[in-house]
């Protein structure tokens, strides 16, 4: 194993061997759970809890189906209506889930950082299910996966990332990945939503879709991230959908080819059209989400291997 972490907060640590073993184990679960053979002991008699202070359905559903198919005992906690609502703070928290004793935790919170606070202070696995505007390491890692099976390779490819940049963890995550890949990276969004010193990221910035998407090989849209929003980014959704949503003219410039991504969930008519969406030949969007559950259980496998050995280096048992 390359991989040998404690915790997954986010991609920037990671080696290209450390994402290529993720990746690789990702693949044998996404052909197992195609087959209905998961294997449910991997991490049998393990405590897996998810805690997500920051809604969101279909990340929270794919850790808690991953963690079952691995055999994890798997509690959600309900952080909107918990303690912290109530004054307590994250280092409280801390302190709580040590006395439960979990061996994964899995953390999506609405402030950049406080995933890492929490791993600084907790006895167990931690994975990052997104911080903020920081990082989201699994849906980039899900993202890598879906490329690499329709194109058959993650390097050298030609990869626009098109939409809200600027609050998108999901495009940070993708930068780091695909760059460290050696892959060639356009953002294409209007100035309003491309971030502050984007030239430093080893990327190509075009704010013209028609331009940006000539001769790519794969097209990532991003959610227009309203909630995040305070200000008028864009003149009206209508407007953006002209200049800035995927349709079908729009997709013609890049490669006959070209896959269409989205990190979900969708907002049809406004980042992308539907029948662009739903298109079999060229949408992986589905996909994403089946690869989505592949990756989360590779992760914490991983993560429970190194929780082992670190256990019988030091001679401290479970």
């Amino acid at each position: 194993m390359t991989f040998r972490a404690r915790h997954l907060l986010g991609i920037e640590p990671l080696h290209p061997t450390e994402i290529t073993e993720l990746l690789d184990t990702a693949q044998h679960y996404a052909e197992l759970n195609r087959q209905g053979r998961a294997p449910r002991d991997v991490l049998a008699g393990l405590t897996q809890i998810n805690m997500f202070f920051e809604n969101s359905t279909r990340t929270q559903a794919s850790f808690e189906i991953a963690g079952k198919r691995l055999g994890a005992d798997v509690m959600n906690m309900a952080m909107q209506a918990s303690s912290v609502k109530k004054g307590e703070t994250l280092i409280d928290t801390a302190l709580t889930l040590n006395a439960m004793r979990p061996d994964l935790l899995v953390v999506r919170h609405p402030n950049s950082g406080a995933v890492d606070l929490l791993a600084q202070k907790v006895n167990c696995a931690v994975l990052n299910a997104g911080d903020g505007r920081h990082e989201h390491p699994t849906q980039a890692l899900l993202d890598g996966l879906t490329i690499r099976r329709a194109k058959g390779r993650l390097h050298r490819l030609s990869i626009a990332i098109c939409g809200d940049i600027a609050h998108s963890r999901v495009a940070r995550s993708n930068i780091m990945l695909l760059g460290k890949m050696e892959n060639r990276i356009r953002l294409i969004a209007p100035p309003t939503l491309m971030p502050s010193g984007v030239a430093e990221f080893g990327v190509e910035v075009f704010d013209d879709m028609e331009e940006g998407l000539r001769d790519v090989d794969v097209v990532m849209m991003l959610r227009l991230q309203k909630e995040r929003m305070d200000g008028g980014f864009i003149p009206s959704e209508r407007e953006y959908f002209h200049r800035y949503g995927l349709d079908a003219a729009k997709l013609a410039h890049a490669k006959e080819d070209a896959i269409v991504m989205h990190p979900g969930p969708m907002n049809r008519g406004v980042e992308i059209d539907g029948t662009i969406a739903d298109d079999i030949n060229r949408s992986v969007i589905q996909e994403q989400v089946e690869m989505g559950v592949a990756v989360r259980m590779a992760a914490m496998d991983l993560l429970a291997r190194n929780a082992r050995d670190a256990r019988q280096e030091t001679g401290v048992t479970a």
